[in-house]
């Protein structure tokens, strides 16, 4: 880039020795655009993808050989959606990661302005996430909360390897920029007395209940939204599936990764067929339609950027191709 006298353009000849001085000058001619900046429906950036607890629990437990929380802020595996050139985003705004803090360790407290919550695969009464200050038990199939700005950390006091799955919305806060991040003066947040009934969790039990009290929003279906400390930017859905039932999700400009809380379901997202078990993660990005059946009674975890988007007036149905 350079600066290019006004007079130049006035001798420009033509129209590429225009172009030229305008690539000088760094600027982009807005009538031959590269590639288009507008266009009738939303481009599909993220394809649908499947991965396995089965597989991420034993990398998991291999990684614990080698990394300790000395060399690891925390011991996780980001799940990239395998499109070409990613290695972050598991959808446009989420990203999703598996993460494993082993018996008897503490991950230490940090903060940030990206909202996170997480699913606890395999817990227990002695295991807990700390936020800000109050220890929230980390049962199995409970969902728990650390919002925008929230200390948090992770204490193994039990004797058994945990787990579980994390969803933030880091890939927005890149895009945005607003990323902020600091380490705890103290390694870990001094706690106090645990909290199990905390706003910032929710028990699966709790879950259940609420669950048999909600109307079907399609035959054999039945869904709550967990709500709680405000996420400005993601929503979090448990849906319940009797045996053999099954629900569509529209195209749209919402971008979902679910995750299997219980028993199992297939899923078709778009033309790719999965079979998801228990601790499986699912993308379903913008733009996809997808179909979820369950062979047997299943729970499922959506985690998505609904706010945002209708926040922004920019919720719409995506037509399907003619």
């Amino acid at each position: 880039m350079e600066s290019v006298a006004p007079e130049m353009f006035d001798r420009a000849g033509n129209m590429e020795e225009l172009l030229a001085l305008l690539g000088r000058a760094g600027i982009e001619n807005g009538w031959a655009k590269r590639e288009p900046s507008m266009y009738a429906v939303p481009r599909k950036r993220f394809i649908a993808a499947h991965w396995t607890f089965a597989q991420t629990r034993a990398a998991l437990a291999a990684a614990g050989r080698f990394v300790n929380t000395e060399l690891a802020e925390r011991r996780n595996l980001i799940l990239a959606n395998p499109v070409e050139g990613n290695h972050y985003p598991t959808v446009t705004t989420l990203v999703s990661a598996y993460q494993m803090v082993k018996a008897g360790e503490t991950a230490r407290s940090h903060r940030h302005t990206s909202n996170a919550l997480r699913l606890v695969l395999e817990g227990g009464p002695d295991m807990f996430t700390i936020v800000d200050g109050v220890k929230l038990p980390m049962m199995p199939n409970d969902v728990l909360l650390t919002p925008n700005w929230s200390w948090h950390a992770h204490s193994n006091e039990t004797q058994r390897d945990s787990y579980w799955i994390d969803f933030l919305d880091v890939p927005l806060t890149h895009l945005l920029g607003p990323m902020f991040f600091e380490h705890h003066e103290d390694k870990v947040e001094r706690a106090g007395a645990v909290d199990a009934g905390s706003p910032c969790r929710f028990a699966f039990e709790d879950i259940v209940r609420r669950l048999a009290d909600a109307k079907e929003f399609a035959p054999g279906c039945r869904r709550i939204e967990l709500g709680g400390p405000a996420m400005a930017t993601i929503a979090i859905h448990v849906i319940r599936l009797d045996a053999g039932s099954s629900f569509r999700d529209e195209p749209s400009t919402m971008s979902r990764v679910y995750a299997v809380m219980e028993g199992a379901a297939r899923a078709r997202i778009d033309a790719a067929d999965f079979a998801a078990a228990r601790g499986d993660v699912i993308a379903e990005p913008s733009g996809c339609a997808g179909e979820w059946r369950a062979a047997a009674e299943c729970f499922l975890l959506c985690v998505s950027d609904e706010p945002l988007l209708k926040y922004l007036g920019w919720l719409r149905a995506i037509p399907a191709p003619a």
